[in-house]
């Protein structure tokens, strides 16, 4: 099966949706529509759960993931698929819950080249003193889906 797509209209922006092979492959946030939509039923449960994670109704995601990276940023990705809705952690506890602890640049690295934003929830994954950090699509959107969490805990 090839990749296919959609755009899901959330809250705070536009976010492109990918299924390859089976699998949720891809959530991102777009500036504008670009791509050729095609839905899937994969889709379909996607945006479904975004629309129920979005209204404060789902916490978790239950739909089959698939992305490549190194091994480092696979550890980097499973952690973060597993930091609770509504919890935050540093950099720094996500490098020691690896096992590399030194590595807290190269977590922040390895975390902004996950590709499966919101499910793979590395909005959750913040600075050491408090501050946000950084986020693949900005400060903005990060601090919204923090405060969407918040509201919702």
């Amino acid at each position: 099966m090839k990749k296919t797509g959609m755009y899901y209209q959330s809250p705070i922006g536009l976010i492109w949706l990918e299924e390859d092979n089976g699998c949720v492959s891809a959530l991102r946030f777009a500036n504008e529509r670009l791509e050729n939509e095609s839905d899937t039923p994969l889709l379909k449960e996607c945006e479904k759960q975004l629309s129920e994670y979005f209204a404060g109704k789902r916490k978790d995601f239950d739909l089959p993931l698939a992305q490549s990276g190194t091994s480092f940023q696979e550890q980097a990705w499973e952690y973060m698929a597993n930091i609770p809705y509504g919890k935050t952690v540093s950099y720094k506890e996500e490098s020691v819950a690896i096992g590399k602890p030194k590595a807290c640049r190269a977590v922040g690295s390895a975390n902004g080249k996950n590709n499966i934003a919101i499910i793979v929830p590395c909005h959750r994954v913040i600075a050491s003193d408090g501050s946000l950090g950084g986020y693949a699509y900005g400060i903005e959107i990060k601090k919204k889906l923090l405060a969407l969490e918040q509201k919702y805990k």
